[in-house]
């Protein structure tokens, strides 16, 4: 019977429950990481929030802050020294240099063993080299029409306005005096409402604080139906809003197949650091609108970037750790994460109104709110605000405009940040 007893003792003592726990250890983050990952889980399926990475990032989030289980532990590598019996095994047979990384130190012979990391910590390496984002943004590229834009080029304007949350937010950052000009910048990008690319910055920038800021970048893309409409009302008058703006003219293909490229060439020649993500969003486009290879462009938009996403959000939620989470920082950044956020939006509505000014009153103001680059959620809000007060108007391919814009902008914005900082 206590052979039993003590064997229960064990198998508990050394279990993920007894360490979930024992608060005196830190147990009780990790319960509270546990609570927060539940809110996220339940706001992606209950309320539809970004659900395609903001379920991922949570159930990561969960996976991570349980005791033991592991799956962030990086690799280890060790040097265990031959035997002179082994050594002299090996070098009867003169193949030892091929079977194992040999390494010489002071005369002895060493090869080089591995012990296997967690699950995560492999995947996560798709993030720490930058490869994960870019891949999103080839999905994001075959998916996106720059018909609009191209149309109406007055809309690079309103998708560069609302790149001003970004470095108003680095400013005010770097004023607070608790984080470093790499962490600034990385917070600042939030205002570019892009989450591939506010994770392909900090992790370059500030790879420690990628766990709070991806979880503030997605969570404020999915409540661009709830902060933004106060600000764009608060910034136009009924008649602003009431503006009908004249039909887009027709782009040709011709036009389409070419917008790519000298984006592309413009974006990379004048920021090299932005190749990846530019380089990436347009070659998209060019397999869409270049209508040869159809089925390169269905899987880069469906198969590829759904697997990219399911890693992506995974192993960026398994970042947040109780210990890198549960800091002021954290609170500092979702605050940081709100306001970039709110400027962005301010921004180009702000410039919009000036258009309008100029324009005699052609330019409805609204659209400039959709020149932050959550597409295409923030064009449909635009549409449904003007709507409200004219329901006979139709904004929606108007805003688009700004919209993928602001996709470029974010991208340059990005690219901006990481040459001065990285």
């Amino acid at each position: 019977m206590n052979q039993l007893w003590d064997a229960i003792v064990d198998i508990w003592v050394n279990s993920g429950f007894a360490q979930l726990f024992d608060f005196q250890n830190g147990g009780w983050k990790n319960l509270i990481m546990l609570c927060i990952a539940g809110v996220l889980i339940y706001l992606a399926i209950a309320k539809q929030f970004e659900p395609l990475l903001l379920l991922p990032i949570a159930f990561g989030m969960l996976l991570v802050n349980l005791p033991l289980g592991a799956v962030m532990d990086p690799q280890q590598n060790s040097l265990v020294p031959f035997t002179a019996d082994e050594l002299q095994l090996l070098q009867e047979q003169g193949i030892y240099a091929q079977v194992y990384p040999v390494f010489e130190m002071n005369g002895q012979l060493y090869w080089q063993h591995f012990e296997s990391g967690g699950l995560l910590w492999y995947l996560y390496q798709g993030v720490k080299f930058g490869i994960y984002p870019p891949l999103i943004f080839l999905g994001i590229g075959c998916m996106t029409d720059f018909g609009p834009l191209i149309s109406n080029p007055k809309s690079f304007l309103l998708g560069a306005a609302a790149q001003l949350g970004i470095f108003f937010t680095f400013i005010g950052a770097r004023l607070l005096g608790m984080f470093t000009q790499n962490e600034a910048a990385s917070i600042a990008i939030i205002g570019g409402a892009d989450g591939p690319t506010a994770i392909y910055t900090t992790s370059i920038l500030a790879p420690d604080l990628l766990g709070p800021i991806a979880v503030a970048a997605y969570s404020y893309m999915a409540l661009v139906p709830v902060i933004q409409p106060p600000i764009m009302r608060a910034l136009t008058t009924k008649k602003e809003r009431s503006v009908k703006m004249e039909q887009l003219r027709p782009v040709s293909r011709l036009e389409k197949l070419l917008f790519p490229i000298f984006v592309t060439l413009l974006c990379v020649l004048l920021l090299p650091s932005a190749a990846p993500l530019i380089g990436m969003l347009m070659l998209g486009n060019l397999f869409r609108e270049s209508g040869v290879v159809e089925r390169i462009n269905k899987t880069a938009q469906n198969e590829l970037m759904n697997i990219v996403t399911i890693f992506l959000g995974v192993t960026v939620g398994a970042t947040a750790n109780a210990n890198t989470f549960l800091d002021i920082k954290t609170i500092l950044i979702i605050c940081l994460g709100l306001v970039a956020f709110a400027v962005g939006t301010a921004g180009g509505v702000l410039f919009g109104k000036l258009m309008y000014l100029f324009t005699g009153g052609k330019v409805n103001p609204l659209i400039g709110s959709a020149g932050v680059s959550a597409v295409p959620m923030a064009a449909r809000v635009a549409q449904k605000v003007g709507q409200e007060e004219n329901p006979s108007n139709f904004l929606l391919m108007h805003a688009m405009g700004p919209n993928v814009a602001g996709v470029i902008g974010s991208a340059v914005a990005a690219g901006v940040l990481i040459t001065l900082f990285g």
